[in-house]
């Protein structure tokens, strides 16, 4: 499981573990926790320990593992342990599990230590469809969600049996990444997560284009789409519905974002055309090919086998521009008359010409006119990387706000400045 650089840094997290088979999955969520930097303490339930035992957790965690309020009276630990945690992350949370959390039992040591704990409390659900699905369980999540419990999509796939639907525990690696979101989110005055952004829809790009050359390569760049995918995960987090656009992203889907899949410079604008007057901000986090072939090959581009090893005979290859989809999505809403959506573009630069990179990055947010422009700097790398350094630019080039770290604190810095450029929900 990848990771971003320590994200947690000795961060106390709760981790409850329901009485469901996924929670085989969950052994490799501890596992990312702590290699991420959590300080992990493993509550699981008495059903839960006939699928996972107490000695794995132990072993996972480096803690010894508590089950009953009867143990460890002296230190009131069904107290203590929600009292101290930073974070409290839920999974599997079974229906059962589910309906206890929103009636706000406290009948085992995991229900009393949600009700005590003043933090971002991640759940992930996992149960059949039919469960899922059941009026009762879409009043309990909707209640748990208007508390501020961060309570995620369930994935759909092969369930228990020979049926699938929804109900599938997400992925670790997605519900690491929702723990990551909620533990750099703002919060309210009960500790939860600010959901600032409840009623608001975001388009979000990520990833990088491919060009297609030929049948066999085509152009491309480094990006890997986390710093897209972080923005998803933290606008999630925060009440928002996430379309997210993913062009050539090989990461879990965030649990409840729509993912549509794109793979050229060309696909991707067609879809940001299509949705973008449909939400309330576009996010183009994507790094999109300036230049694409000017005609694709419809075979493989050979190379002249009679010359030798160090002949210059290469194939040269035309190119055009593409389409500039941050400008025309500009000119657009212009043209329309209407604020929306609020448009944040990204800008990858590095110096050239006399020009340092934040003097071209200011350049580009004067050309472009969209409302925020997040610059970084990439002479020294950051495609791929673990963190992130911003400058949040206006549309004169003015600088706004600085963020450095995780890519999942730059993400919550780019939705602070965003959310005061939102207009007012109806």
């Amino acid at each position: 499981m990848s990771s971003e650089l320590r994200t947690f840094d000795g961060a106390r997290v709760l981790v409850g573990v329901g009485g469901g088979i996924a929670a085989y999955k969950t052994a490799h969520l501890v596992r990312g926790l702590v290699g991420d930097g959590a300080d992990v303490r493993v509550i699981p339930t008495t059903a839960s320990l006939e699928f996972i035992g107490a000695a794995t957790w132990e072993a996972l965690s480096h803690h010894p593992v508590l089950t009953s309020v009867f143990e460890d009276v002296d230190e009131v630990a069904h107290v203590r342990l929600g009292q101290e945690a930073e974070l409290m992350v839920i999974a599997p949370a079974t229906a059962d599990l589910l309906a206890r959390l929103r009636i706000g039992r406290a009948d085992d040591l995991l229900t009393a230590s949600a009700l005590v704990a003043r933090t971002p409390i991640v759940v992930a659900p996992a149960m059949h469809t039919e469960m899922w699905e059941h009026p009762s369980t879409v009043e309990n999540v909707a209640v748990l969600r208007e508390r501020g419990l961060i309570v995620l999509e369930p994935a759909v796939g092969r369930l228990t049996g020979p049926d699938s639907g929804a109900g599938r525990l997400p992925e670790p690696e997605a519900i690491l990444e929702a723990a990551r979101a909620a533990i750099a989110a703002p919060r309210d005055a009960r500790g939860a997560v600010r959901r600032d952004l409840m009623g608001r829809e975001l388009l979000i790009t990520a990833g990088g284009t491919r060009e297609d050359l030929d049948p066999v390569r085509y152009l491309a760049n480094h990006s890997s789409g986390r710093q897209g995918w972080a923005l998803a995960h933290a606008a999630l987090a925060r009440g928002a519905r996430v379309r997210l656009i993913a062009a050539n992203v090989e990461l879990e889907t965030p649990p409840g974002a729509l993912r549509l899949d794109v793979g050229s410079a060309a696909e991707l604008a067609a879809l940001v055309a299509e949705h973008r007057g449909q939400v309330d901000a576009l996010v183009m986090a994507a790094a999109v090919a300036d230049f694409t072939a000017a005609e694709r090959s419809d075979s493989k581009i050979k190379k002249d086998e009679s010359a030798g090893d160090d002949s210059e005979a290469v194939p040269v290859l035309a190119l055009r521009r593409t389409q500039d989809i941050l400008r025309l999505s500009v000119l657009e809403r212009t043209e329309a008359g209407s604020g929306r959506p609020v448009i944040v573009g990204f800008a990858a630069e590095t110096g050239g010409g006399g020009s340092s990179a934040l003097d071209l990055a200011r350049q580009k947010a004067r050309r472009k006119g969209a409302d925020l422009l997040v610059f970084n700097d990439i002479t020294a790398g950051v495609f791929g990387a673990t963190d992130n350094s911003v400058r949040i630019l206006d549309r004169g080039g003015e600088e706004l706000a600085r963020a450095e770290g995780s890519k999942t604190l730059v993400a919550h810095a780019v939705l602070d400045e965003l959310l005061p450029a939102l207009p007012e929900v109806p």
